[in-house]
């Protein structure tokens, strides 16, 4: 439901969900949140939200995920990145839902320098996802999900697999409740409904919990801002913490 009002309201023009927040603390790190595949910057409002009230400046990149290929997507980030926080003005953090993620990943491969901030990213699909493997061949999805999206699959043609390896901190957050049960008999052992906890582990990153959280809503659930925000001071998840 909650989900359904933040696309009702995207449509009905509610520009100020993207882009810069507005009156940031002096001196307050930025964070830019890349929502996932399908979705709009409505879908991070409330995550956004919790984490201006940690004192961060929210940026909130939107992006038509569905509709241009995975390069141009990075180009618009690209620009993003510019137009908000400068080149190397200031510490940058991103922290990103589903196909964010591997935006965000292809996006940092092209600096030439490994990226200063801290990153979080909420269910990615860092090895791909049994569902677009399944249903790789149908027109009809594939018209769906767009052209960077139909490239989520686990095979060597994947986006996921033809990315090198990190060069910054990563946290991720992998859910483990769904409320897609075609999606869950899909894919092997826990998952979130879309992304399998497996599949969104990736080699090289400094930190990896799981919570009990479905891949659709797992941006709005309290104790994942909490953690989120803990990363993004520290470099590792409050569960962590001794």
């Amino acid at each position: 439901m909650i989900d359904k009002i933040f696309l009702v309201l995207a449509t009905c023009g509610l520009s100020a969900l993207s882009g810069c927040a507005s009156a940031p603390p002096e001196g307050a790190e930025a964070v830019i949140v890349i929502h996932g595949l399908g979705r709009t910057p409505a879908s991070m409002a409330i995550l956004g939200s919790r984490l201006e009230s940690e004192g961060f400046r929210v940026v909130r990149f939107g992006y038509p995920s569905t509709s241009e290929p995975i390069d141009v997507l990075v180009d618009r980030l690209e620009a993003e990145v510019g137009r908000c926080c400068g080149a190397g003005a200031e510490t940058v953090h991103f922290v990103t839902h589903s196909m964010g993620g591997v935006l965000l990943r292809a996006y940092l491969a092209q600096q030439p320098r490994p990226h200063g901030g801290h990153v979080v990213m909420l269910s990615p699909p860092s090895q791909g996802s049994e569902i677009v493997d399944a249903f790789a061949e149908s027109p009809l999805l594939r018209s769906i999900l767009g052209p960077a999206g139909s490239r989520l699959g686990t095979d060597a043609a994947g986006i996921a697999s033809q990315l090198p390896p990190i060069r910054f901190s990563l946290g991720i957050i992998a859910g483990d409740r769904s409320l897609n049960p075609l999606g869950s008999w899909l894919i092997p052992g826990p998952d979130d409904g879309k992304v399998g906890v497996d599949r969104a582990r990736l080699d090289g990153a400094a930190d990896f919990i799981v919570l009990p959280a479905t891949h659709t809503f797992i941006m709005n659930r309290s104790d994942v801002a909490e953690e989120v925000a803990h990363f993004l001071r520290r470099g590792r998840f409050r569960q962590r913490d001794p």
